[in-house]
């Protein structure tokens, strides 16, 4: 019987997922919003190409997203984090647990964007703090990591305010800016239209902030789980794109299970024999 070969894990070293990234391949990722490896794991199992694991929304910290990575280490989605806010000691935690792409939120300027990138470097390119050995280095066993570190973190911003909105040509200019991320709820919301992601400003904000990054030379990314609208965003250039999230599928399958039962189209029980 043949046999299919199986995939090579993700791991750090080289970055595969930011390989991907820069060449603008299409990657298509999933939220983790539930602080659970057993989910993680499972979605790490379907094979998304990378996984979004959340600090920011989520009830996450260092302690809980550690069982996540160790949850994913066999599987081919890269984890992807996104820090509670562009903090320094945040990102530096992250990093030495293991870490090596970054979803930066709330982004609003340039300069915002290079504090980013620094924080995920040692310097003399940033100002990341040295730990001689963490889980980041496979606790000192990783050859030249520190030599090799600065060049294999990948750095996304995420725009979803009317002043990221304004400064996103800069924001997108910035050396070590790897991808520009679009928070559509919070960008709706700025722009004064709460929970309104298909009103033309919105959508009009959408494509100059998909236009900046392709002038960069940069690829777009946005978080959008109804399929119609991922495909349209795909089809105006973004790459990285997440369709779902954990929450979402495990709230919308329990929903319709107990809607066969007890729904307004429910078929009685009796009716089934």
């Amino acid at each position: 019987m043949a046999t299919t070969a199986r995939p090579t894990p993700y791991t750090g070293f080289p970055n595969r997922f930011r390989q991907g990234l820069i060449a603008r391949q299409a990657l298509i990722g999933c939220w983790c919003s539930l602080a659970s490896p057993i989910t993680t794991e499972v979605l790490g199992v379907a094979g998304f190409d990378w996984l979004l694991l959340d600090g920011e929304h989520s009830p996450n910290d260092v302690l809980s997203f550690i069982p996540q990575l160790m949850a994913l280490k066999d599987s081919v989605s890269a984890p992807v984090v996104r820090p509670s806010s562009n903090s320094v000691v945040e990102i530096k935690r992250l990093l030495d647990a293991g870490f090596y792409n970054f979803l930066v939120p709330f982004i609003e300027t340039a300069e915002e964007a290079r504090r980013a990138v620094a924080a995920t470097r040692y310097p003399p390119q940033g100002v990341r703090g040295v730990s001689v050995s963490q889980r980041g280095n496979r606790y000192g066993t990783v050859p030249d990591y520190f030599a090799q570190a600065n060049d294999h973190i990948a750095v996304m911003v995420q725009i979803e305010s009317r002043t990221g909105l304004a400064a996103v040509n800069e924001i997108a200019a910035v050396e070590g800016v790897d991808g520009i991320f679009v928070g559509p709820s919070d960008l709706a919301a700025g722009l004064g239209h709460l929970g309104n992601l298909k009103h033309p400003e919105v959508q009009g904000a959408i494509a100059v902030i998909f236009e900046a990054a392709r002038k960069a030379g940069k690829p777009s990314g946005i978080l959008s789980p109804v399929d119609a609208d991922a495909r349209r965003y795909m089809a105006r250039g973004a790459t990285f794109v997440a369709v779902g999230s954990d929450l979402g599928v495990f709230r919308g399958a329990t929903q319709a299970l107990i809607d066969k039962y007890r729904g307004p189209d429910a078929v009685p029980i009796e009716a089934q024999y």
